[in-house]
């Protein structure tokens, strides 16, 4: 079974989304970067819309996230 965990985009710097665990701040780790676009037609939004969104995402291989998913 694949593990889901719940993220939140932070802000979408040129073509890059900030990602981070959706916890509180003082749990979180560094954000990481992923393709903003992949993730917008992931959801079915525009990259405008990003910014606060909150996500799931399944953990693959080298614990990137992948398959995104509205939470």
């Amino acid at each position: 079974m694949t593990e889901r965990v719940s993220v939140r985009v932070l802000l979408v710097f040129g073509d890059q989304a900030e990602i981070v665990a959706d916890v509180s701040p003082e749990e979180r780790g560094e954000p990481a970067r992923y393709p903003a676009a992949e993730i917008a037609a992931a959801v079915g939004v525009d990259v405008r819309e990003l910014p606060g969104m909150r996500l799931t995402a399944a953990v693959g291989a080298g614990d990137r996230l992948r398959a995104w998913r509205r939470a």
